[in-house]
């Protein structure tokens, strides 16, 4: 067994040099040396949604930590890229500090000020001045929307590419029409007691959602995370109103649990 990197070392460069000894062939962690981008993959992403849940919690404390850890994913990528020779945590590093600047003309270069939503806008232009001089491929318009983005969000998003070449709806009221006739569709495939129908019809339903949320200018996740933490807060309220009696939900029936939940409901109206 070797000594840990020294505490006193920069902590990049500790945290480097402690991924590097994970994934040593001879003195490595034999679970970090079976792993791949692909295996990892999952990880990363969990990471990134409870960096997203201690911001919702406001837990500053668990935010640094889930920071660390969503970091640690980001160096773990980066050395097994070293290890294949495709790149290192360096070229990442300055890949988005090029990024940065060249998304931000009015900070860093001659670019007037702009506001907020001016910068939106721009932001949108000098990514599609990106993609446009890269190597020529048959690129489509959906193209680039990345696979492993949650189903909500990449929803959203491939129809915000569709809508830049005029495939969508004109207004909000025409989404919600197309929404009916989706749960209509629906309906159809349940009282059929076809549940490979339903699950599709579903999916058409779960999309027109998400197509919804982006003419409302609100995130899917954002939306559906809000929702959780309602449920989540009024089940525990009738949680505890069964408690007071020393009763736990199974020991009640839906009826009382639903005047609890309107009672929640009310409670959190006059708050």
């Amino acid at each position: 067994m070797t000594a840990p990197p020294p505490s006193d070392l920069d902590p990049i460069r500790r945290l480097r040099a402690i991924t590097a000894r994970l994934r040593d062939p001879a003195e490595g962690c034999a679970w970090d040396l079976e792993q791949t981008f692909a295996t990892i993959s999952p990880y990363t992403v969990e990471e990134a949604y409870e960096v997203a849940d201690a911001i919702e919690r406001g837990e500053m404390g668990e935010l640094r930590d889930e920071l660390g850890d969503l970091l640690f994913q980001v160096v773990f990528h980066a050395r097994m890229a070293e290890e294949a020779g495709s790149f290192d945590f360096d070229d990442v590093a300055k890949a988005i500090c090029d990024k940065m600047i060249r998304r931000h003309p009015h900070v860093f270069g001659e670019a007037g000020a702009r506001t907020s939503a001016e910068q939106t806008v721009a932001w949108e232009v000098i990514k599609a001045q990106e993609r446009a001089a890269k190597p020529a491929v048959a690129a489509g318009v959906l193209d680039g929307v990345p696979l492993g983005l949650p189903g909500m969000t990449r929803a959203a998003k491939l129809t915000a590419r569709a809508a830049r070449v005029g495939f969508d709806w004109p207004d909000v009221g025409q989404v919600i029409d197309k929404l009916r006739e989706e749960l209509a569709e629906l309906e159809v495939e349940i009282d059929a007691g076809d549940r490979a129908k339903a699950s599709e019809e579903l999916g058409d339903l779960l999309f027109v959602c998400a197509n919804l949320a982006r003419k409302l200018e609100v995130e899917p996740e954002d939306a559906i995370r809000t929702a959780n933490a309602k449920f989540e807060r009024r089940f525990r309220f009738i949680e505890a109103e069964l408690a007071r009696d020393g009763r736990v939900p199974a020991q009640s029936d839906l009826a009382e649990m639903d005047a609890l939940w309107d009672a929640a409901k009310t409670a959190e109206r006059a708050d």
